[in-house]
């Protein structure tokens, strides 16, 4: 059970309810919170104070007043003229995310709405009902509107849902009882920055486990490319002291302790090309960067980021808006293009014959077989998509709402394309893999123990190449044990640690 208070969400809990349908509620404290902060909104408006978004229009419609008979009718016209968005729907998974993280913000205590709307979000997350929210539409500020709009139209009863695996197109077929909503509620259900951070969490807990796939992919390649391990030792990474480096280093060390092929290298070669010997110097950035980023996010999902807030009184200020988690998924799609850059060199020198010293494209019967000649180019392709992908859409900006809202943070589209880059790489760091295994039928020294369990562990899934065959049900299962990160389960399982300060 995740109990949210608005103050302590961690990324973990996030994934736990998006992904493994963990059961949500309200901590007790909160609760009085949550009901006083109602009773103080309900006093201002009773005193006749304006209140952007209660009792004015929106936008560049803020001059508008609204009379005290048309409150209600304003915050479902909200939902309705809002809910405008296009494309696929959202994964569920982020979906979900975004709805945990907006029944966090919104139990913060500072955005007057009632204690039982944040319960309708519960219950939807806690009985597994999933809102269909359209992909596109959302540019960052003020937060994801569009997003969050059909999110409630969902809660209102007017919007589809997915449930037990089937569309519905309203809660009513499963005997849900719609939300109504009350002053103010329908702005402080859509103004905010959910989307996006839900989108960012999902991108940064997965990219720290696609770096210790990562470093066993590269341990791999180290020896199936007959490597030296000199430029990993601590006594030289440690002389530039980035955490990151030192951390790739230590656990790379660890990777291919007592390895046959590496000290015999040791004996024969003096240095290596830099996508090996630099690697902890690029993925170091990575770890770094994801550290960096993490933070960022993890004050995200517990900020208040609607608008207007209430204190003693209403103030209208801009929380909402997504730069920060616009920047840092726009550094976190360049850190996850150099991951796959500097792998998908690392696979290109295995299949060149020339670098590597083993048989061309790794087939024992080059020319009427081409071996892995065409996963390099897959690879390739990958990363080139990334490079255009790594382009930061924050630095764009597309003034809104009749330039009311005349800078926004293009947020949406920095996670979305971060997102598609870890994908990408993923499936770059499953050819390595795949790649690495092939490469070590060839060498006749033994290899690490730790990499050993890595290596019988992908011939489970995998067998080696006798003869030309189809590649991709072989990429495609690695991906999959990449991303349910059974890799490096089985090395724990050997009580082999990755270990992250």
């Amino acid at each position: 059970m995740i109990v949210i208070d608005g103050n302590s969400l961690k990324i973990d809990d996030v994934i736990n309810v998006a992904r493994n349908n963990e059961k949500v509620m309200i901590s007790e404290k909160q609760k009085d919170i949550i009901i006083e902060n109602r009773k103080k909104l309900e006093k201002l408006i009773e005193n006749g104070a304006t209140i952007y978004g209660v009792n004015t229009g929106f936008g560049d419609l803020v001059n508008m007043k609204i009379s005290k008979e048309k409150i209600m009718e304003l915050q479902k016209n909200l939902i309705r003229s809002h809910s405008s968005g296009v494309g696929e729907y959202f994964d569920k998974e982020i979906v979900r995310g975004a709805m945990l993280i907006r029944a966090n913000t919104l139990a913060k205590g500072f955005s007057g709405v009632k204690y039982e709307t944040i319960e309708k979000i519960l219950e939807f997350l806690n009985k597994d009902i999933t809102p269909a929210v359209p992909s596109k539409g959302s540019v960052g500020a003020s937060g994801d509107l569009a997003p969050l709009a059909h999110t409630v139209l969902s809660m209102i009863g007017e919007g589809k849902i997915f449930y037990n695996g089937k569309l519905y197109y309203s809660i009513r077929e499963i005997n849900v009882e719609p939300l109504t909503l009350s002053e103010k509620e329908g702005v402080a259900l859509i103004n905010g920055t959910s989307f996006i951070s839900s989108i960012s969490s999902i991108v940064l807990y997965d990219s720290i486990n696609l770096l210790k796939n990562a470093i066993v992919a590269f341990s791999l390649t180290l020896e199936a490319l007959n490597a030296t391990d000199e430029a990993y030792l601590e006594k030289i990474l440690s002389l530039r002291p980035h955490i990151g480096q030192i951390t790739i280093g230590k656990n790379v060390m660890k990777m291919i302790k007592g390895s046959e092929i590496i000290e015999n290298a040791r004996k024969i070669k003096v240095q290596d090309a830099y996508s090996l010997r630099c690697t902890p110097q690029v993925l170091g950035p990575v770890y770094e960067t994801i550290n960096f980023s993490k933070n960022i996010v993890e004050k995200e999902i517990n900020s208040v980021t609607d608008n207007p807030i209430i204190i003693e009184k209403s103030y209208s200020g801009g929380n909402f808006h997504g730069e920060y988690i616009a920047f840092v998924m726009d550094f976190m799609g360049i850190a996850l293009s150099e991951m796959a850059n500097i792998s998908e060199r690392r696979i290109a020198r295995m299949i060149d014959s020339k670098l590597s010293g083993l048989p061309p494209f790794l087939t024992k019967d080059p020319g009427i077989n081409s071996g892995f000649m065409i996963p390099q180019y897959t690879a390739a392709a990958l990363v080139s998509e990334n490079k255009v992908l790594s382009h930061p859409s924050s630095v764009d900006s597309i003034p809104t709402s009749a330039n009311q809202e005349d800078h926004v943070s293009m947020g949406m589209f920095s996670s979305l394309k971060a997102l598609q880059i870890l994908k990408n790489t993923r499936y770059v760091i499953a050819i390595e893999l795949l790649t690495a295994a092939q490469a070590l039928e060839f060498r006749k020294y033994e290899m690490s123990e730790n990499n050993r369990i890595v290596y019988n562990f992908i011939r489970k899934y995998v067998k080696p190449l006798e003869n030309d065959r189809p590649l991709n049900p072989d990429i495609e299962k690695l991906n999959d044990l990449i991303k349910n990160n059974e890799i490096i389960k089985e090395l724990e399982n050997h009580n082999v640690f990755l270990d992250f300060p």
